[in-house]
């Protein structure tokens, strides 16, 4: 089961695991982000959705800490962003595997469990977890693409996080390792760690229990699938999605 310690200053974060206000960022002249405010809360997935240069790495960054913002602030887990209480709290899988090729599953689990101070046994765990048991002393270089994506993912999974940043893990998969892939995603979730997926599939939104969409940089929409039907009148998430957009045009 998934640790329920909170990190050492942490607040009890009644806003919920992640949240985000009045969030800018900017780059040069050109912004980036343009004042998001949302929560994300603690034992469901939240699903960021929307055109592949619409700033959802750029937001994920922000959760995880690594990006300088303009103007706004993060919370994760009551702290700060980045803060260094919650550091090994918060997991993060970037869209390439951020793994060595030349080592095996098991040899990159094991160097990521003694960098995050893991216990060994966590390994192996980790390894039945992302379903590469029966992969885990092949070299990484050797795996498909899929196979990778769930060893860079494990990584992230060693220290239990509270709090788990998925940027397009699904991206390039067949259908039956995305399946696989958010079968896992629903198992953290049940055992309390707050998701946050990135996605430019609209078909992967009816799979989230909250979404978030996002075009040019700017939310459009904080809802539930069920919502964003009702909504729109659609139960296609691709035909939802642009029927917001349709009426947003017709707004401005």
């Amino acid at each position: 089961m998934m640790s329920s310690a909170r990190p050492n200053g942490a607040a009890s974060a009644p806003d919920g695991a992640v949240a985000v206000r009045d969030l800018v960022v900017e780059r040069g002249d050109r912004r980036v982000l343009h004042g998001l405010d949302f929560s994300i809360g603690a034992g469901q997935i939240t699903g960021l959705l929307g055109p592949s240069g619409c700033g959802k790495s750029t937001l994920m960054r922000a959760i995880v800490g690594v990006q300088v913002v303009t103007a706004g602030n993060v919370r994760v887990l009551g702290l700060p962003a980045g803060s260094a209480p919650i550091r090994a709290h918060v997991g993060y899988v970037t869209q390439s595997p951020a793994v060595y090729g030349d080592l095996s599953a098991r040899e990159n689990l094991r160097y990521f469990a003694r960098v995050l101070g893991a216990p060994p046994a966590r390994v192996e765990e980790t390894l039945t977890t992302v379903q590469l048991a029966d992969q885990a002393d092949r070299p990484v270089r050797s795996l498909s693409g899929g196979q990778r994506a769930r060893v860079s993912l494990g990584t992230a999974l060693l220290g239990r996080p509270q709090v788990l940043v998925l940027d397009e893990p699904t991206v390039g998969l067949d259908p039956v390792l995305r399946e696989d892939l958010w079968r896992s995603f629903h198992e953290l979730a049940d055992d309390g760690a707050a998701l946050f997926v990135s996605s430019h599939v609209m078909d992967e939104a009816g799979r989230c229990d909250h979404l978030l969409l996002m075009r040019e940089g700017r939310l459009l929409a904080d809802l539930t699938p069920d919502e964003l039907r009702e909504r729109t009148g659609e139960q296609d998430m691709e035909q939802a999605f642009l029927r917001l957009i349709e009426r947003e045009a017709a707004l401005a």
